[in-house]
């Protein structure tokens, strides 16, 4: 392809809006940027971006273009990411993801992998975004809830996290403790925010009427640890967060707040040794009672 760099720029444009934007992201002279934008919208007779005071917006014909090179660009990232994960070392960059309640178990695993193989660089990226394995964003990625089911992820249960309620000691010393199920009618709640989430336990609490009583709502699960460790009221948290976090336990978990994790891989490098080898320690974690106390 004769003029993919001139492809690429005009991709780098529409991302970022601005000439000076995508000369950053590509290294190269805003000059550049303009002369293969020029170029590219001359050799195909029409133009791909209406400028204005604010940068580059790209036209019809541009988004058009612009779907192609995306999906090539991403080919690119996919099989970039496959060739990294097909050495047979442990070595090199591991990326692993999950959502931020799970750092606590999986960070320690890391740093014990890292330690025994120096030449592995981890990155471990906390958040609630579905990163891509296909695509090459991740080598493993600990999802919760239910299984899931893209055909080319290969997935492995990992722990099943039982889920309590609690909150902070300073919130008892304030509120008391409720002495049952009835007196929770009582007292405040940490939640999430509206629509953010169809976990078992979350619809326990609307279905007993107290949805009204979530005095702070959060769609961050660390954010929300974070708010019933600093006494912003009652809420639920893994079993391992308790102690983690010095809670106190106001219900025991019940198994219809259960909410299972599993390991997700991508079939082109589950079977890589640097994969293989993160999988095996995350499974004896999860063998030794990770999550499940």
């Amino acid at each position: 392809m004769d003029n993919w760099d001139e492809i690429r720029t005009a991709y780098q444009v529409a991302r970022s809006g601005t000439v000076s934007g995508a000369a950053d992201v590509l290294g190269v002279h805003h000059a550049t940027v303009i002369r293969h934008i020029d170029a590219l919208e001359q050799r195909l007779g029409t133009k791909l971006f209406q400028r204005h005071a604010r940068g580059y917006t790209a036209t019809e014909a541009g988004t058009d273009l612009l779907q192609v090179a995306q999906a090539t660009d991403d080919q690119f990232s996919q099989l970039a990411g496959r060739i990294k994960g097909r050495g047979q070392g442990v070595s090199g960059e591991l990326v692993v993801t999950s959502i931020p309640a799970f750092a606590a178990i999986i960070t320690p695993v890391l740093a014990d992998l890292q330690a025994e193989h120096p030449e592995l660089r981890v990155r471990y990226l906390t958040s609630e975004r579905v990163f891509r394995l296909e695509y090459g964003e991740a080598h493993v990625a600990i999802r919760s809830g239910p299984a899931p089911e893209q055909p080319d992820n290969v997935v492995q249960p990992f722990i099943t996290s039982p889920v309590n309620l609690a909150a902070s000691q300073s919130y008892i010393d304030r509120y008391g403790m409720p002495a049952d199920e009835a007196a929770l009618q009582n007292h405040h709640f940490v939640g999430v925010d509206e629509g953010h989430s169809k976990a078992p336990f979350n619809k326990w609490l609307a279905d007993l009427g107290l949805a009204d009583r979530i005095r702070f709502r959060t769609d961050d699960s660390a954010t929300m640890t974070n708010a019933i460790a600093g006494g912003a009221g009652i809420g639920f948290v893994g079993g391992w967060q308790i102690h983690h976090q010095g809670l106190v336990k106001v219900l025991s978990a019940r198994p219809e707040w259960n909410t299972p994790a599993w390991l997700v891989t991508h079939v082109d490098l589950h079977r890589t040794s640097k994969v293989q080898t993160v999988l095996t320690a995350l499974k004896a974690a999860a063998a030794n009672g990770a999550g499940t106390k």
